[in-house]
């Protein structure tokens, strides 16, 4: 009964660590996001790059009226984990022709800056 126990603890003791851990890297992201991509993008409008809002799962090219290089919207890329890591790593080597030159050489940041983007993926637009 008692190895029962601990092991449950030690189980809902982990999952609490891990919703810590994921709150803490999700505000890292958002904080990654605002201090590295804010320049050219935001959530919810358009300035030199598209909206982020909702990237998360979009074919790449997805936002209405937004001037896209040729290449970006015949790519026939959904944005996912695996892409956006790509896209982040080297834009013109994964989609050559596009017009993003900036790049984030850091996996980890990449990394918490698409959890961020990730978790946006549900929440609708006003």
């Amino acid at each position: 009964m008692r190895r029962c126990f601990a092991a449950a603890l030690i189980v809902v003791s982990g999952g609490f660590l891990v919703t810590r851990i994921s709150g803490a890297d999700a505000s890292h992201g958002k904080d990654l996001f605002e201090r590295r991509c804010t320049g050219c993008h935001a959530l919810d409008n358009e300035k030199t790059g598209p909206r982020l809002r909702g990237v998360f799962g979009r074919p790449a090219a997805g936002v209405a009226n937004f001037p896209y290089s040729e290449s970006l919207r015949k790519s026939g890329i959904t944005w996912d984990a695996a892409s956006l890591d790509k896209w982040l790593t080297d834009p013109d080597k994964f989609i050559p022709d596009n017009d993003m030159a900036f790049r984030v050489t850091n996996k980890e940041e990449r990394a918490a800056i698409i959890d961020y983007l990730k978790d946006l993926k549900n929440v609708s637009l006003k």
